[in-house]
């Protein structure tokens, strides 16, 4: 099964744009996630399994060097990545 993840990452200190841009390029790297930014989130597109897995190595890597940090996710259970929003 094909699922869409909508992320927001909050570090919650004064230095948050570097963690955030950490943790979309480390999602970036894997090559069987769709991986797409915008100015308010990131969204992930793949195989259950796959974006979970990587979903929970990111963000315990996240919490390991900075637990202060929010994560907001929302999770459709099909792949969105080819909708054009209007």
């Amino acid at each position: 099964m094909r699922i869409s993840v909508d992320i927001s990452l909050y570090p919650l200190n004064e230095n948050y744009i570097e963690p955030i841009l950490t943790f979309i390029a480390k999602l970036e790297t894997n090559p069987k996630l769709i991986v797409k930014r915008n100015s308010l989130s990131t969204q992930v597109f793949g195989e259950f399994g796959d974006v979970m897995a990587c979903l929970n190595d990111e963000i315990e890597a996240v919490f390991d060097v900075l637990p202060a940090s929010a994560f907001v996710l929302k999770m459709v259970g099909s792949d969105r990545a080819d909708i054009v929003d209007v």
